[in-house]
C-alpha cells in the first residue's frame, strides 16, 4: 500500500530572533525576545495586571491534583505518584513524603503558569537513579527562564527542535569561550499559549492590554504632575514698581515659597503675593484611568474584577463563567503537556514504551457546586446513594479527612461485646 508518508510543504522558514522585521508584530519593544521586558515591568508594576493573573493562576494552583492509575498497574502508578508527589485517585490518603531535595508539583505549577504573561515556559528534564540502579527519579523539571532563552529552532515541519539560552555569566574567575546552551527537544518539557502552527514563542495574555498599560500609565503620570503642580495653586508675586531688581525679587520668593505651619511672607507697600489656581476645567484623567484599567482586566476574561461596587451577585455569576471555563481550559492544557512529556516519558523510561501509563487529573474548576456533607446525607437517607468503600474515600480526598486507623476498627467489636453485657 502506497500512502503519503511525507510532507511536501512546509509550516516555518527558520526566522530568527535576529531579524529586524516581524511581520506578525509591528511593535519593536514587543517583537521576542525585547517583550520579556516590557512584559515583566507589566507585571511589577501594575495592580490590575497583577490581579488578572493571580486571578487566572490561583484557582489551577489550588486545586487538587491526582494520578489517575487509567488502567495502569499499581507498580507503575505507584511509581509515578512518588516521582511527582501526588496522591493516587481512588486510594486512601496517606501520610505526605518529605519534600526536601524531591520534584515540587506545586512549585512546577507556578513556574509554568509564566506562560501567562510570556506565551510560553521551558523546564529541562533532570533524572536521578535510586540506589540499587534500577529505576529512574525525576530530580526535577529545570525552569529555563524567559530572559535567557535567545533563540528558538523550530524544524520545517514545524516541530520543535532545540532552544538556546545566552553565554551563563562567567564567575569571579576568569572563564574564555563561554558560548550558548542548546538544549534539544528530547529534554524539554514546553508549555506554549495560544500557538500558530509553527509558532513556539506562544502568545501572552498581555499583549492586547498593553496599549492601555501604557495609557493608563501615562495618564497617572499626568494626574500626579496636575495635583503638584496645581493641587495649592501657583505662587504669582506683583511688584510694586517696574523695578527690574525687584521683579527679580518676587520671582525668587514666589519660586522658594513652600506652605506650612510656620510658613510667611513680607512684603512692601504694593506688592503683592497670590496663589491662583486654573482657570478653566481640566481633563477629568480618572475616568480615562479607568476605562483603561477595565480593558486591562477584559484581555483575561476577568470582566467580574469591573463590577466594584455596582451589580449584583446573579450577574457576578454570569459574568464569572466564561471565564471560569478559561480557567479550566488552561487547567486542561497543562494537564495535557505534563501527561505526554513528564509522566509518559517517565513510564517509558522505567517500564517500557508499551506499559499503559497513568493520568494527572485535577478537580473541575468553577462549573459543579460541590457536594456538601449535609446534602450527601441526605441522597444517602433516602437510598439514591450507597455509601460504598469508593465513596467513603473519594470523600476523604474531597475534604480533606484523614484516612481510617486499621488498629481501631479492629477494637471496635470488643467495645461493642463489652457495652452488651
Amino acid at each position: 500500500m502506497v500512502v503519503p508518508s511525507r510532507e511536501t510543504g512546509y509550516v516555518t522558514d527558520q526566522a530568527t530572533a535576529l531579524q529586524l522585521w516581524n511581520d506578525d508584530e509591528e511593535l519593536v519593544e514587543l517583537q521576542w525576545p525585547q517583550c520579556n521586558r516590557v512584559y515583566s515591568r507589566m507585571m511589577k508594576e501594575d495592580g490590575r495586571v497583577s490581579s488578572v493573573l493571580q486571578a487566572i493562576g490561583l484557582p489551577i494552583r489550588s486545586a487538587n491534583w491526582w494520578i489517575d492509575p487509567n488502567g495502569a498497574r499499581d507498580e507503575v502508578t505507584e511509581d509515578v505518584a512518588r516521582n511527582l508527589g501526588l496522591p493516587i485517585l481512588g486510594s486512601e490518603p496517606d501520610s505526605l513524603p518529605r519534600t526536601k531535595g524531591r520534584f515540587s508539583w506545586a512549585q512546577h505549577l507556578q513556574t509554568v503558569l509564566l506562560m501567562l504573561p510570556y506565551g510560553h515556559s521551558y523546564f529541562e528534564q533532570v533524572y536521578s537513579i535510586n540506589e540499587d540502579g534500577t529505576r529512574a527519579r525525576l530530580h526535577k523539571l529545570a525552569p529555563r527562564p524567559q530572559k535567557t532563552i535567545s533563540d528558538i529552532l523550530v524544524a520545517l515541519d514545524g516541530g520543535l527542535e532545540a532552544i538556546e539560552q545566552y553565554a551563563p555569566a562567567s564567575t569571579k574567575r576568569v572563564v574564555y569561550g563561554l558560548g550558548k546552551v542548546k538544549i534539544p527537544v528530547s529534554r524539554l518539557v514546553a508549555y506554549v499559549r495560544d500557538p500558530e502552527p509553527g509558532d513556539w514563542k506562544g502568545s501572552s495574555i498581555l499583549r492586547p492590554a498593553y496599549k492601555h498599560w501604557l495609557l493608563k500609565d501615562e495618564y497617572l503620570r499626568l494626574q500626579a504632575a496636575t495635583a503638584r503642580r496645581n493641587g495649592m495653586g501657583v505662587p504669582v508675586g506683583t511688584a510694586a514698581t517696574k523695578n527690574d531688581d525687584e521683579v527679580k525679587h518676587m520671582q525668587d520668593l514666589a519660586s522658594s515659597y513652600r506652605g506650612g505651619m510656620s510658613s510667611g511672607v513680607g512684603l512692601a507697600p504694593g506688592q503683592t503675593l497670590e496663589l491662583k489656581g486654573v482657570s478653566g476645567n481640566l481633563p477629568d484623567m480618572q475616568a480615562a484611568i479607568n476605562y483603561h484599567d477595565k480593558s486591562i482586566a477584559l484581555a483575561g476574561l476577568a470582566h467580574f474584577l469591573n463590577l466594584d461596587r455596582g451589580g449584583s451577585y446573579a450577574l457576578a455569576s454570569v459574568l464569572a463563567d466564561p471565564f471560569a471555563q478559561s480557567v479550566q481550559a488552561l487547567g486542561e492544557f497543562i494537564r495535557d503537556v505534563s501527561n505526554a512529556h513528564v509522566v509518559e516519558d517517565l513510564v517509558d523510561l522505567n517500564f517500557g514504551e508499551d506499559e499503559p501509563a497513568p493520568r494527572i487529573v485535577f478537580d473541575e474548576i468553577g462549573s459543579r457546586q460541590d457536594a456538601t456533607a449535609a446534602a450527601l446525607g441526605t441522597l444517602v437517607q433516602n437510598g439514591l446513594l450507597e455509601p460504598d468503600d469508593d465513596l467513603k474515600i473519594a470523600l476523604r480526598q474531597k475534604f480533606g479527612l484523614t484516612a481510617p486507623d486499621p488498629d481501631s476498627a479492629d477494637r471496635a467489636p470488643d467495645t461493642a461485646e463489652g457495652v452488651d453485657e
